[in-house]
């Protein structure tokens, strides 16, 4: 599958390098695209980025995506938007402490369909949940099914077995996801490492 990331930063370089391990095809969009180096992909404005494929995943600075992807709006019609952000402020405080990054996106982008997943987890963690110990979890949050079951795929190019994906619902549940990012932030103080996820178990 043809995947455009946005952004050209960590996870932009992480994700995009375990979906192309995955087998995918995979470019990137940069605001500079001139001066992005090291990439393992192609790289080309945004709209020209988006132009190329189907699925888009954003690896922007998620406290100025919103800004950012509203101005592409028309780029982004018809196309699935894969949002992994967790919008905070240099205080490490949430920027939408009454919604969501995934609500608002969809929102502003009507004619896209947002899916929010992977926020929940570091990038390396995120490209190969098997350098945990054991089998985690990751969830999904969006209001197209197909969109989601796309996503879904896609996690498990990654390595998410299905039973490890919980679909959390529409994406106003991307707000209990986001906000995880407290828990997340006080857990990696006290473990003194971001490597580690949550484990769903029943």
């Amino acid at each position: 599958m043809d995947i455009t990331v946005l952004g050209t930063g960590h996870m932009a370089r992480t994700l995009g390098g375990g979906l192309l391990r995955a087998g995918h095809s995979v470019l990137f969009g940069s605001r500079n695209p001139d001066g992005a180096q090291g990439l393992p992909g192609p790289v080309f404005g945004h709209t020209e980025a988006i132009a190329r494929s189907s699925v888009v995943l954003s690896a922007l600075a998620a406290a100025h995506s919103l800004e950012t992807l509203s101005a592409l709006r028309g780029d982004l019609a018809g196309r699935v938007l894969i949002d992994i952000g967790n919008a905070v402020d240099p205080q490490m405080e949430l920027i939408y402490s009454d919604a969501s990054l995934g609500e608002r996106l969809q929102q502003a982008l009507p004619e896209t369909k947002v899916v929010k997943t992977l926020n929940t987890v570091p990038g390396p963690i995120g490209a190969d949940p098997t350098t945990l110990s054991a089998p985690t979890s990751v969830f999904l949050s969006g209001n197209d099914p197909e969109a989601k079951k796309l996503v879904s795929a896609l996690l498990a190019d990654l390595g998410w077995a299905p039973e490890q994906q919980i679909d959390l619902g529409g994406i106003a549940t991307a707000r209990a996801a986001e906000h995880y990012f407290l828990l997340f932030a006080a857990l990696m103080g006290a473990l003194r490492s971001p490597s580690f996820n949550l484990a769903i178990t029943r």
